[in-house]
């Protein structure tokens, strides 16, 4: 019996659950277990309601998708420890992190049940996906976004060569400088990704594919290459 090898992992701009991503998420699930494992952990600070509006969301995509949806309610890191919900991640077709902030989510899933649980079903094929807080969350460094001076987290660690600016489009428009926070000072042990809106790279650890109605970026403080929707591109030696 040959061994399971991980399944795909995607690392989303924005978009999670809308009807816009359907395709990029049925292809994800798609040959797996139909059981679309959601976690909304990084929405808690904002509010029960923004949960909830996530968890509604979700279900309506796994209804498009015509897979079940299983909510793994992680409010906070005492839940993150909870084998009950460690459990309920086995046999997923496809796990999602959706948004919020990443810094929460990063510090309520490392070292748990629960993401030892996620990375174990990864590996054993499931498919792996975060968008926007969730993307930012996989690598080994959450920079603050919504308060620069405060620093950053450690990430989850998954994707540790990796930085990732979800929603970059809008960011660049609104923060014109919101690239150098994850580029200064620069680690060339680490690539700098822009993902806009509506966008997902596909693929991983180091090889992958964009897809969506935009473009990905790789950066560096003296470069910006554009990827657009269909480039495949590899994170290994990105730009040297």
């Amino acid at each position: 019996m040959s061994e399971a090898s991980p399944g795909p992992l995607a690392l989303v701009g924005s978009g999670e659950y809308l009807p816009q991503m359907t395709d990029i998420e049925a292809s994800l699930i798609a040959g797996r277990p139909a059981r679309y494992v959601q976690l909304a952990t990084a929405a808690v600070p904002d509010g029960p309601e923004v949960v909830a509006h996530w968890h509604e969301l979700g279900r309506l995509q796994a209804q498009r998708i015509g897979v079940e949806q299983v909510v793994i309610a992680v409010n906070d890191r005492s839940d993150a420890m909870k084998p009950e919900l460690a459990s309920m991640i086995e046999g997923a077709g496809l796990i999602y992190m959706s948004g919020g902030n990443p810094g929460y989510l990063a510090d309520a899933l490392r070292d748990t049940p629960v993401w030892d649980a996620m990375v174990a079903a990864w590996q054993n094929g499931a498919a792996l996906a975060g968008c926007s807080a969730g993307a930012m969350a996989m690598t080994s460094w959450v920079p603050s976004l919504r308060h620069p001076k405060k620093g950053g987290t450690p990430g989850l660690g998954l994707l540790s060569h990796l930085k990732v600016i979800p929603h970059f489009d809008m960011f660049t428009k609104r923060m014109p400088d919101v690239a150098a926070r994850f580029l200064l000072p620069f680690d060339e042990d680490a690539t700098v990704l822009g993902i806009d809106e509506d966008t997902a790279i596909v693929g991983g650890p180091e090889d992958w594919t964009v897809h969506g109605l935009q473009s990905a970026w790789i950066l560096r403080p003296d470069a910006k290459k554009e990827l657009p929707n269909g480039t495949s591109f590899t994170t290994k030696g990105a730009l040297a």
